[in-house]
């Protein structure tokens, strides 16, 4: 039996992705200036950089629970199975609100078999798991291999992100506003990573040459298996660093595919333009 794939928005594919491969799309919110948008749909992520740019604070929110209904619905009416991978519950509320509508759902069509996998991953590294997961279900897999082997892959997803301004990751509460001040002024980068689902500070290095370098390293030390596996660098209003940091990785490892896309604005809102981040598996 046909098993449907459901993301949203803060898996960072693109529109195109989610149209060619006919997976249910789920938006989180933003709000700027005092109106409502659907990441993705009525805002784009180029209008949050600008703004941001030009001082102003956008505010996410989950995804609505009505929002989230509607595409549940759509497959619960066909009577065939569906697994929808969340943006990490570390991040947002989005799964939690996801598993409640779930319930609601299955009261109405209880032989609905509808899997909710936390993905505990953001950006890319939820979106590299959304494309694993739509290879399953194209060979035929069934829901509950799929399930199982989707988060295997999360277990072992790596995020490494790099921000150009700290002082976005303060406005959002990701790092001390004290920490962000002087970062600012001694331009320092800060490396962090998702452990658990949340984001962790790791290091601090002054400037982005020796940025780059401890990247490679820290993929050294971790990854493995390169011409086997895809590696995800997403970017925030700098694709020329993407660029840079994906011939680096292509030099230092010959990965089977690197593929690069914009940060959305569900994440952009709180990373901020300049962000980097790079995702791929451990052993």
């Amino acid at each position: 039996m046909t098993v449907h794939l459901i993301a949203d928005s803060a898996s960072d594919l693109p529109s195109s992705y989610f149209e060619a491969n006919q997976i249910g799309f789920i938006p989180l919110n933003v709000s700027l200036d005092g109106k409502e948008y659907e990441d993705a749909v009525t805002i784009q992520a180029d209008d949050i950089f600008k703004a941001m740019r030009d001082g102003k604070i956008p505010k996410t929110s989950q995804a609505s629970p009505e929002t989230i209904k509607n595409v549940f619905l759509q497959y619960a009416e066909l009577g065939e199975p569906a697994l929808y991978l969340a943006f990490s519950s570390g991040l947002s509320g989005t799964y939690q609100t996801a598993v409640m509508v779930a319930n609601e759902v299955k009261e109405e069509f209880p032989d609905f078999d509808l899997r909710i996998v936390d993905s505990k991953c953001a950006s890319l590294g939820c979106g590299l798991a959304v494309m694993h997961a739509q290879t399953l279900c194209v060979n035929g897999n069934t829901i509950q291999e799929i399930e199982s082997s989707v988060k295997n892959f999360c277990a072992h997803m790596k995020h490494i992100f790099t921000v150009d301004d700290v002082a976005y990751l303060a406005r959002g509460g990701r790092i001390s506003k004290t920490s962000a001040f002087v970062g600012g002024l001694l331009n320092i980068k800060p490396i962090l990573h998702v452990e658990d689902g949340r984001l962790v500070p790791l290091e601090k290095l002054r400037g982005q040459k020796k940025l780059f370098k401890r990247i490679i390293e820290m993929m050294k030390e971790e990854g493995g298996d390169w011409e086997n596996q895809t590696v995800g660098i997403s970017y925030a209003d700098n694709e020329d660093t993407a660029l840079s940091m994906k011939q680096q990785i292509e030099e230092a490892f010959q990965p089977k595919e690197v593929i690069l896309h914009s940060i959305g604005s569900a994440i952009g809102a709180h990373s901020g333009p300049g962000t980097l981040a790079i995702f791929f598996l451990t052993p």
